[in-house]
């Protein structure tokens, strides 16, 4: 979305986030058994999850800055909802950083250890980040160049709750889209505390019953997705806060699809009974839940979510699309993250050599969009919400790539290593997030 013709400000670019790279995690992962999906390592089918999301999100940016979003229509309507990149970035997030916590709790293992999570989040995130709102600011914030309080909220990704900011939008220029970024680090910081939560509740009275557990934390997590909806009635009563829009409370119904597919990955293979029967279906339903995720964000696309770019225009649209945008990405996620381990339709389709690279360099493309287009439209003359959507998509996305495959080469893998200087703790199980190489 851009800075200046945002429908509204939960309705933007990724992140994200949860932002927005390949699957995996250092859990180790049981054996193969047949028919049961991976709970640890590289899921290349992830992959292609993440590029799809992110190059929807691009897409979006793109069409918006082209004005071809901001068109009646039906396929104006499409192209304004490419935003729902973001929830499934989160839904990846929540998968892939929550499953080592769930394995530990059915297992009845210790957690992952949190210092070496938070330090593993920030080399993984951080430095690449630095480097695009230096880049930004230095170009673009003028005036504010020398605001030591903007860099400070910028480069702590706590912009999203500074009310009272000199940009207009979600940032400042070629940065709106950090907005995600900054949930996606709330989230990262809150889910060992959740975590303990959950597990707290999923043990309680001592039972060691793997199935009672897991049917606790899933009960747990869908309370914690159900906080979202009252959250966003909130935001409405007494008077309505749009601030509310981009902090986590609202985005936890995004997350928590990921944490219950993580869940679910876990049970089915500590025991045979329900779980197994779940994963099965899923994974014989793929097409059937990808039509229903299609058909979701049809839906999305029309005025039930509300008009475009002009703010959210009651508590109910804002409803309707927090259920709307959660189906899509369940349902996109869940047919890829439980697929058996080897190969397969789903993984030769989304988890190709093709889209696992462009899954890996994801967050590069997320974090250098907004730079690469406006960047793009000065070098051609364009003003804001004109060309063509074809015309300018094509060498803005081509530019992105080529700049996230240098950064993921030279600034995230690097900074990735640093870790061990910082963590080195062996055996410790770090959970993995959506953007780790291997996201």
């Amino acid at each position: 979305m851009t800075e200046t013709g945002s429908r509204k400000t939960s309705r933007d670019h990724f992140p994200p986030s949860s932002g927005p790279q390949a699957a995996t995690d250092t859990a180790a992962s049981p054996a193969p058994s047949d028919g049961l999906p991976a709970i640890g390592g590289h899921q290349a089918s992830l992959d292609g999850v993440r590029a799809i999301a992110a190059f929807a999100v691009l897409l979006f940016h793109v069409s918006i800055e082209t004005g071809t979003a901001l068109r009646t229509g039906f396929v104006g309507g499409l192209l304004a909802r490419g935003e729902v990149g973001v929830p499934i970035f989160f839904t990846l997030s929540g998968l892939l950083l929550y499953r080592p916590w769930a394995q530990a709790t059915l297992e009845s293992r210790p957690d992952p250890d949190p210092k070496n999570y938070l330090w593993k989040r920030f080399f993984r995130i951080i430095p690449a980040y630095w480097l695009v709102v230096s880049v930004a600011l230095l170009l673009w914030a003028e005036g504010h160049r020398g605001d030591i309080w903007t860099w400070a909220e910028m480069l702590l990704l706590i912009q999203n709750y500074d009310v009272g900011h000199w940009w207009f939008g979600l940032g400042p220029k070629g940065l709106a889209q950090m907005w995600s970024l900054s949930v996606e680090v709330a989230f990262y910081l809150t889910l060992p505390i959740m975590a303990a939560v959950l597990r707290a509740y999923a043990t309680r009275a001592g039972t060691t019953s793997v199935a009672v557990r897991a049917k606790r934390l899933l009960t747990g997590l869908a309370a914690f997705g159900a906080l979202s909806y009252v959250y966003t009635i909130f935001e409405f009563h007494p008077d309505y806060r749009p601030w509310m829009n981009i902090w986590l409370p609202r985005s936890w119904t995004f997350f928590v699809p990921g944490m219950m597919i993580a869940v679910i990955s876990v049970w089915a293979r500590a025991e045979d009974g329900l779980a197994r029967r779940l994963t099965h279906g899923i994974q014989a339903s793929t097409g059937t839940l990808w039509l229903i995720a299609g058909l979701a964000y049809v839906i999305a696309a029309t005025p039930v979510t509300g008009a475009r770019f002009l703010g959210i225009d009651g508590m109910w649209t804002g409803l309707f699309e927090l259920a709307l945008y959660t189906i899509v990405a369940f349902c996109l996620v869940a047919p890829a993250a439980l697929q058996p381990e080897g190969p397969g339709f789903v993984r030769s389709l989304v988890g190709n050599r093709v889209m696992s690279y462009l899954g890996r360099i994801s967050y590069g493309v997320f974090l250098w969009q907004f730079v690469v287009l406006y960047v793009w439209y000065a070098f051609t003359g364009q003003q804001n919400w004109t060309g063509d959507l074809l015309l300018n998509f094509v060498p803005v996305a081509a530019i992105s790539v080529l700049i996230a495959h240098l950064t993921y080469r030279f600034v995230e893998e690097p900074a990735r290593r640093l870790v061990r200087y910082v963590s080195p703790r062996p055996g410790s199980i770090v959970p993995e997030a959506p953007f780790e190489p291997a996201p």
